[in-house]
């Protein structure tokens, strides 16, 4: 099959490409000019995420598009309407490749969108395909991506895969996860012992395989899926750092501090947004995935921890 990824240099793009590559995919990367190549994927050249990029010769000859590229979730936007700067990214921009794909000739588009189209947290019943109501500039243009696209592929035929992962961790992983892979491996100590929160994680490996499986089990000519999807094992955050810091060989220096407090000190220093995501429930369910097309998280959580925590301790010859 002939697939391009957008975002191939990405923290997903890369592994996907190489996967891809390793499994006799002819694979084109959509990159700068000044950006390195996967290896294994031909290099075609990146348009501007908006409402006039031209993808059309990055498109040419391929039979799928993986859409990766995206202005992504940001936690101290300077922007004067976010909204605004996320919907000409993500909403036009991924609707503009959609059309000229859809004039390109290719069959089948796979669009990243996030667990944060459905919402911030969930109450006890895992999010799933049919819950939609994000509430940050970045959930709303990825929701709006996807129904812009659902609206297309009942004009044009053009079959849309959606895929809603949660917080993706794995090498190379960067963001809050990188900064509590830091805290961890220096002993750090975190007040997050008393938090018993579900959270659901996906490691990389484990969504470039989902990637890899809908490509191979596309919908039907004008069909739009969507699927949520994580690794097999929902955990709170005290266990997560348990988890990685056993990883890392390192102790895990948890204070008992009651989750009202450090909700009560969130809104003191005006980090409550950090707090929520450190101890408000945030379950998917990969029922929708596993019932449609068979796909199941081959890897464990302890098998992508053990993989992040090798990244990391020889990081500087690996990073890219």
């Amino acid at each position: 099959m002939k697939v391009l990824v957008t975002g191939a240099n990405g923290f997903v793009g890369r592994p996907l490409c190489l996967r891809l590559a390793e499994l006799d995919y002819k694979v084109a990367a959509a990159v700068r000019p000044d950006i390195p190549c996967p290896e294994g994927a031909e290099r075609r050249k990146a348009a501007r995420l908006g409402p006039e990029g031209d993808w059309i010769s990055a498109l040419l000859g391929m039979e799928a598009v993986v859409h990766l590229a995206a202005r992504v979730h940001v936690m101290h936007d300077q922007s004067t309407d976010p909204l605004a700067e996320f919907r000409a990214a993500n909403v036009a921009g991924t609707l503009r490749l959609a059309e000229q794909a859809v004039a390109a000739g290719l069959r089948h588009l796979v669009f990243l969108s996030s667990i944060k189209a459905n919402g911030e947290e969930t109450f006890g019943t895992p999010f799933g395909p049919e819950a939609a109501a994000p509430v940050d500039p970045y959930g709303i243009s990825k929701l709006e991506a996807e129904q812009g696209l659902a609206q297309l592929a009942r004009r044009t035929g053009l079959a849309i895969t959606v895929l809603r992962p949660p917080l993706v961790y794995g090498p190379h992983v960067k963001g809050n996860f990188r900064s509590l892979i830091g805290l961890v491996d220096r002993g750090v100590p975190l007040p997050l012992g008393l938090v018993d929160n579900r959270r659901s994680l996906i490691g990389i490996g484990n969504l470039v395989d989902a990637i890899r499986a809908v490509l191979e089990s596309p919908p039907a000519a004008g069909a739009t899926r969507v699927f949520t999807l994580a690794d097999g094992e929902t955990i709170s955050t005290a266990e997560l750092v348990r988890r990685l810091a056993a990883a890392l060989d390192r102790p895990a220096r948890l204070l008992p501090v009651p989750p009202a407090l450090l909700r009560l000190g969130g809104r003191l220093t005006g980090r409550s947004a950090a707090v929520q995501r450190l101890t408000a429930s945030l379950e998917v369910s990969s029922a929708a995935i596993r019932d449609t097309i068979g796909w199941t998280a081959p890897d464990g959580l302890e098998y992508g921890l053990e993989a992040t925590a090798r990244w990391w301790r020889n990081r500087e010859s690996q990073d890219p």
